[in-house]
């Protein structure tokens, strides 16, 4: 079958729910994964026949179903680096990128000896393992609830040639987090853990809420910082002096986080938009 034809078919399936640019996008991902053909070579030979079509046509089942894209191909991309996702983990997202490039720029410009590193509820390890690469001088240790998270972060640990320390602990449990890190002291503390209320699924696509784990996704509308709050707490302890907490935050609530860091004796808070113009990122000195 000639892939134009199954590009025409795509959208003849797709467009009603994602649109064409988006379809296209889609598509060109699919074959340059399934046939190692980029959109720029399929241009240049429009009759290309592609062999077997099985798992391209059910990808697009999938599709139809709005499943992430980044979980039918089984990686996505963060940071220049390449990522193994499944639905244990978040897809990581650009408003993340910009959060590590945040951390990266500012620890660059300190060119300090060693760094100790934590990043709270890892994930796929994208946050941990990009500044493990970005910074060589620092040892990164992440933490994450989720076995199944933790088994995908160490595979993207070892794909990216980087060591992370991971560590199994509930964040909202001191007593447990706080034996894992007995006597150990931190430059920098970050995390992106759940935030989005529950009462914003409705504003939400259903691929994102019908595919990518509540437990990292979510919170009770009655207590949304309670994340934030146990990091917060655990930061006055194990933060270094002039040592620096980065979150990424939900962006109604940026005024809440500014106000909960000051009423525990942070300073030089910093709120940040993301490319979105939404306020996403904080950061504060202990």
């Amino acid at each position: 079958m000639i892939l134009k034809e199954i590009q025409g078919v795509f959208h003849k399936e797709l467009d009603l729910i994602y649109g064409k640019e988006e379809t296209d996008s889609f598509f060109f991902l699919l074959i340059e994964a399934y046939y190692g053909l980029t959109r720029m070579q399929l241009a240049l030979q429009p009759g290309y026949k592609a062999g077997k079509t099985d798992t391209i046509l059910e990808a697009l089942e999938l599709l139809k179903e709005e499943q992430p894209i980044q979980y039918i191909l089984g990686s996505t991309d963060f940071y220049g680096l390449s990522f193994k996702v499944n639905n244990h983990v978040l897809i990581p997202r650009p408003e993340t990128e910009e959060l590590v490039d945040w951390i990266v720029s500012r620890q660059k410009k300190e060119k300090q000896q060693q760094l100790n590193i934590l990043d709270i509820g890892t994930g796929s390890g994208c946050i941990a393992i990009s500044l493990a690469k970005s910074l060589p001088n620092a040892k990164v240790y992440a933490l994450d609830v989720s076995k199944e998270a933790l088994k995908v972060a160490k595979t993207n640990a070892e794909l990216n040639d980087v060591e992370v320390a991971f560590v199994e602990s509930d964040i909202l449990d001191k007593e447990l987090v706080d034996a894992g890190f007995k006597n150990l002291k931190f430059d920098v503390i970050v995390s992106n853990p759940p935030y989005i209320r529950e009462r914003e699924k409705k504003m939400m696509r259903p691929n994102v809420v019908n595919n990518e784990p509540h437990l990292a996704l979510f919170v009770k509308d009655e207590n949304p910082l309670k994340f934030y709050e146990a990091i917060t707490y655990f930061a006055l302890d194990n933060l270094k002096e002039n040592g620096l907490l980065f979150f990424e935050i939900n962006e109604y609530l940026g005024r809440n986080m500014i106000r909960l860091l000051k009423d525990n004796g942070f300073n030089n808070i910093q709120l940040k938009q993301d490319i979105f113009k939404k306020d996403r990122m904080i950061k504060a000195f202990v």
